[in-house]
């Protein structure tokens, strides 16, 4: 992790002091200095934040992200988030070139407990100008965050200051709302997580808690920034601005108490679904559900916009797949535009392309699981569309794809990757070597149907109050 004295040398020391200036000339609060501007560009799960002073909580863990530091001001936790042109791994060979914060997009998670009064600086090191909504919280109207509404919209180099009690505990997001076509397409967002204050009827204990942010880019093959332009066809389908094989697993203890918190800020609808487990969805952004209103599932919708918090007893050691359930979300660029070509014998085709193209290979004829396996030609800084590598081979996998990795003898507390399940003796499923014998096929006893015996009567109607 960085510090401000790191983060300094990047952004150039004027920049920041003029932010410092702004900050004093737009608030009446008597401030020595800015919170410190911690960054981070590291793309790794980083371990719970646990609390040094103010209200204690237990911390959550943030998906390939971290927890953003605070310090305590007369009783009140304060904040320094800068808005800030960054470069995001997407996945081991990519790079993207996004807008987020604090070196990362997403930004950190920021975590406080009900009853914190909150003091926010939001410094805008970005090309145009910019806000910073709270989604979901409970506060006054002029803190809303929406440019030109209920504020003047941050300009360059300046910074505001946002201050409010969190009032009521649940899972929440932060993002602006200010060009929010090209800010949020750009990666601008980040989690807000608000714990109970005392025990809560509706909220419970857990042994891992884990949160992520689900976002999507438009990233043509070879380019590093996001096409803003996108309203539906996105390539890069995304946890924390992470694509599998990049996306970390969540590993867990066996019988341990997950809760697994998921913000949509995507443009359209991701049904969410764990495999060995079934789970309750306990939360939204408007707070706990309750209980009587919980059914059993193994996979919640979470629409645009929404927060979805789920629970579950990690009671079934294993690799557990975790991922979204439509099948183009589960799969990286270059593979929305192919044609079907199964069942299509493309050998003459390949001939005559290989003698203009030496390096043409055909795709498609068996499917498309062989695309995993080629080693085609990318161009710089692309993902192949299928990756990962599992025990058994190929996971031919990309996209919003991870594994929910339990086991018995993972330590408390402890989230390192345990490496792949070594399934017991008789547990896994294996190829059977007997003989298979031919299908039974009755096509003497099954009596066939002339065409012209088949009947067609069409009733055609006498008027249009007839259809």
């Amino acid at each position: 992790m960085n510090s401000r004295r790191h983060f300094l040398k990047a952004a150039g020391l004027s920049s920041i002091a003029g932010g410092a200036m702004a900050a004093a000339s737009v608030s009446k609060v008597a401030l020595a200095a800015l919170p410190e501007a911690v960054s981070q560009t590291n793309a790794n799960t980083m371990p719970p934040l646990v609390p040094k002073d103010g209200r204690p909580y237990r911390p959550v863990v943030t998906l390939n992200g971290w927890t953003l530091p605070w310090r305590m001001n007369n009783g009140v936790k304060e904040f320094h988030l800068i808005a800030e042109p960054v470069v995001r791994e997407m996945a081991p060979g990519m790079k993207a070139q996004l807008w987020g914060y604090n070196g990362q997009s997403p930004g950190p998670t920021i975590e406080v407990v009900e009853g914190d009064r909150v003091r926010i600086f939001v410094t805008n090191r970005l090309p145009e100008a910019t806000s910073m909504h709270w989604h979901g919280q409970r506060l006054p109207n002029g803190m809303d965050g929406v440019s030109g509404l209920t504020q003047a919209a941050i300009q360059p180099g300046k910074t505001y200051v946002y201050e409010f009690v969190a009032r009521r505990p649940g899972t929440f997001m932060y993002h602006p709302h200010a060009d929010e076509m090209t800010q949020m397409a750009m990666g601008m967002m980040g989690s807000w997580i608000t714990h109970p204050r005392h025990a809560h009827p509706l909220i419970d204990e857990v042994d891992r808690d884990f949160v992520f942010l689900i976002n999507a880019y438009n990233i043509e093959p070879g380019a590093a920034r996001p096409n803003i332009m996108t309203m539906t066809d996105f390539n890069l389908w995304s946890w924390n601005s992470r694509v599998f094989p990049g996306i970390d697993s969540l590993n867990v203890r066996k019988n341990d108490k997950v809760r697994i918190r998921a913000g949509n800020l995507s443009m359209t609808n991701h049904p969410i679904h764990i495999h060995g487990h079934e789970f309750y969805v306990t939360g939204t952004d408007g707070g706990p559900i309750p209980k009587t209103a919980r059914w059993p599932e193994v996979t919640t919708d979470i629409a645009v916009g929404q927060m979805r918090q789920i629970e579950f007893i990690a009671d079934e050691e294993g690799d557990w797949a975790f991922h979204c359930h439509k099948s183009h979300h589960t799969m990286n660029a270059m593979g929305h535009s192919v044609p079907t070509m199964i069942g299509v014998d493309q050998t003459a085709v390949m001939e005559k392309l290989n003698q203009l193209m030496p390096s043409y290979m055909a795709m498609g004829e068996n499917g498309m699981g062989d695309m995993s396996k080629m080693q085609m030609p990318l161009p710089e800084n692309t993902l192949p569309m299928m990756a990962g590598e599992g025990p058994y081979g190929s996971l031919e996998m990309g996209g919003m794809f991870s594994v929910l990795k339990v086991r018995h003898n993972q330590a408390h507390g402890d989230y390192k990757d345990p490496g792949w399940y070594q399934h017991p003796k008789g547990t896994s499923a294996y190829e059977y070597q007997g003989a298979i014998d031919a299908p039974l096929r009755q096509h003497a006893e099954i009596k066939k149907v002339e065409q012209s015996q088949i009947e067609l009567k069409v009733i055609k109607p006498h008027s249009h109050q007839d259809h």
